[in-house]
């Protein structure tokens, strides 16, 4: 059974990675760095690769012709609109938690 990350859905692996394929084309390797220093969520390769099958699994990225050894992926059409509608919801649900604590004097 996979482990629960706590660092809640920002650190969601497939979010993680579809935010960043969002700036373009990205092999794994260049997944992991720049998920780690934006997010300070360290993906293992198992974690990355398992959740890249996901995506592609899901048509919500796509494998990019490689130069090299390296493969990339991009954003697919569907992931963006996957994307924008999750980070939608997470928008959501701060903006409500924020005012719940600010209505009570905790914020």
């Amino acid at each position: 059974m996979a482990r629960k990350t706590t660092a809640g859905p920002a650190a969601d692996p497939e979010l993680l990675i579809l935010s960043i394929l969002a700036g373009g084309p990205k092999h794994g390797y260049a997944m992991m760095q720049e998920i780690a220093a934006f997010a300070g969520v360290d993906l293992g390769p198992g974690t990355l690769y398992t959740a890249i099958t996901r995506l592609v699994d899901e048509g919500w990225i796509e494998p990019v012709e490689a130069s090299g050894r390296q493969r990339p992926y991009r954003l697919t059409p569907a992931g963006l609109d996957y994307l924008r509608g999750q980070l939608e919801k997470m928008r959501q649900l701060a903006s409500f938690g924020l005012r719940r604590l600010r209505a009570g004097g905790l914020a």
